[in-house]
């Protein structure tokens, strides 16, 4: 819990202390009411002066007033304190969602990490709002109940105490009962969450395939499956209201029936006997909002755990501190690389040993599930090599701060990914502050032009994920946002693949011309793609089996020509 209080700051346990002494001064003043209200009674029964009488109102209402003011300010701090904690708790784990690489993005699941960052946090604000006051409240009513109780009327006091003790009972079974439910509940909402993804996701595919009603049972059975554990929550948590006054009316009865006995043998008087059921009921009210507590802390309990799951996680990728400062400019090297996935058994790849010099383009192609994604991947530390080193510039990528690694890469992913906003804010979103000229010259570049037709051109508002434009659109606007960086290092994974030949053609040309200087990795299906390459990289399951140019492994590599013969005739090829 250590992560969980550090979102905590200094300022705030000051106001907890001030929220503690509000509440102290409240339930203070409760208790000297009910004072005030047995001498207002007696004094009405001893017929005493009107003026007498009033007296007491007026002390009363002050006291009244006081106790308004003291439970607006605790209100409104605690609620200030649960809310900036809340705010504090979501950046933190933004932050730190951030750093993770992919093997703790994958570890924790998307939709777990979405749920833990807001419905888990909601549940946390929600248990710290109520909670600074009523589990304050409550133990501090009990013991003020329980000190006046016991100095009115020693014979009434066993009464109390019976009672405290059938509550206790009954709040610890419900405590332990629905503990572990609650842990349950939220790991069926992250159930919940990541099938109604997938659904959303992929709903044209489950249109086209007629999977509706698939869909829709496997949504059902986590649905039922969370309805159901409510449910049994529900269950348990319903015996409290009925129990709670089955004790509470069964404590009044006994106080009036004993008391009604201590009165008629002037051991107690009346008023004393009113006071002592005003305590009695104010330590069943503060059980009643220690009920509350114990039916929030658990699930607030859980949520918070797994909140810190997520803080003390920490990244199995780690950082240097070299500032990117270097003589040489865009030079890649791969040195002895192998890699495997996390708790794979088999490498993905084996013994990858390439160099890449400025200016120079650079190609992978091979089959589906030669490696060709995770080999790029590796260059900007999605995951890390298992074994061997790769170096930029001269340096082991491992020694670079995380800023001065990305400013060296301009990345294209296979999925082209647009964020919500204009198209000039997808543009300049690596770049920094360039102007409209200077985004019109990347888009001509990236073969973008078709933004000048759309409503606002520049100004158009791109959807979520880039919905609202076609594929080939997509990639050429994610194209343009890495040109609008103008890093040393392209690397294009895969990124010409929605692209007709005659753009991709006008594409390759037009990227030649205007990063000369710069050196460009590509991961490419089609062979059309990589003909002008400096340096083509044939890769199967992981191995490299041929290096060269396009002519050269047309003599030299047998899966090269079986992959190019695939697709273009002799003729084309020649």
């Amino acid at each position: 819990m250590k992560q969980a209080l550090k979102n905590f700051k200094w300022y705030d346990f000051l106001i907890v202390v001030l929220i503690v002494g509000l509440i102290v001064n409240q339930v203070y003043f409760e208790m000297e009411m009910i004072d005030i209200m047995g001498e207002l009674i007696l004094k009405v029964q001893t017929g005493l002066p009107i003026a007498q009488i009033w007296e007491t109102g007026r002390v009363m209402l002050l006291y009244a007033a006081i106790i308004m003011v003291s439970i607006i300010a605790g209100s409104f701090c605690s609620t200030m304190v649960a809310a900036r904690y809340a705010k504090n708790l979501r950046s933190s784990i933004f932050k730190k969602v951030n750093k993770f690489s992919q093997e703790e993005i994958n570890r924790f699941s998307i939709p777990s990490l979405i749920t833990r960052s807001t419905n888990d946090i909601a549940q946390v604000q929600m248990t710290l709002q109520m909670g600074l006051r009523m589990a304050i409240v409550a133990p501090t009513m009990g013991i003020f109940s329980v000190v006046k109780i016991l100095n009115k009327s020693a014979q009434l006091s066993w009464t109390a105490g019976i009672a405290v003790g059938v509550l206790l009972v009954v709040f610890v079974i419900l405590f332990f009962a629905v503990v572990p439910a609650f842990g349950k509940t939220q790991k069926l909402t992250d159930r919940l969450n990541l099938v109604s993804r997938e659904n959303l996701t992929g709903l044209r595919v489950i249109r086209a395939y007629n999977t509706e009603k698939q869909q829709e049972e496997k949504f059902e059975e986590v649905n039922e499956g969370l309805t159901r554990l409510h449910y049994y929550v529900g269950k348990v948590m319903s015996f409290m209201n009925p129990g709670m006054n089955l004790i509470s009316n069964g404590l009044i009865l006994t106080i009036y029936w004993l008391g009604a006995a201590l009165i008629n043998n002037g051991s107690l008087q009346y008023y004393n006997l009113v006071q002592f059921t005003s305590y009695g009921m104010h330590i069943l009210i503060s059980f009643m909002f220690l009920s509350a507590v114990i039916v929030m802390l658990p699930r607030g309990i859980v949520s918070l755990k797994r909140i810190c799951e997520v803080l003390k996680a920490e990244s199995k990728i780690t950082y240097g501190t070299f500032d990117g400062k270097t003589d040489k400019k865009g030079t890649i090297e791969f040195k002895n690389v192998s890699f495997r996935y996390p708790d794979a058994e088999m490498n993905v790849l084996e013994d990858i040993n390439f160099v890449a010099n400025q200016g120079e383009t650079v190609a992978f192609i091979g089959s589906t599930g030669s490696g060709k994604s995770t080999l790029v991947n590796l260059i900007p530390r999605f995951f890390d090599a298992t074994f061997g080193d790769i170096y930029i510039d001269g340096v082991n990528i491992k020694e670079y701060s995380h800023k001065a690694l990305n400013a060296k890469l301009g990345f294209v992913p296979q999925k082209g990914i647009l964020f919500s906003g204009t198209v000039r804010d997808n543009i300049k979103y690596g770049a920094g502050d360039i102007d409209d000229k200077k985004i019109n010259q990347i888009l001509k570049v990236a073969q973008a032009t078709f933004v000048e037709s759309l409503e606002g051109g520049l100004d158009y508002n791109i959807a979520q994920g880039g919905t609202n434009v076609s594929g080939g659109q997509r990639q050429r606007l994610c194209i343009a946002r890495a040109i609008a960086k103008d890093p040393e290092i392209y690397v294009f994974d895969d990124s010409f693949s929605a692209l007709d030949y005659k753009t991709d053609k006008a594409l390759r040309a037009a990227l030649a011309k205007h990063t000369k200087k710069a050196t460009k990795i590509i991961v490419a299906q089609r062979v059309g793609t990589i003909l002008d390459a400096d340096k083509i990289i044939v890769l199967d399951k992981g191995k490299m089996v041929g290096q060269g140019t396009h002519a050269e492994l047309m003599k030299s590599c047998k899966i090269y020509q079986e992959i190019a013969l695939s697709q273009l005739s002799k003729e084309e090829l020649k």
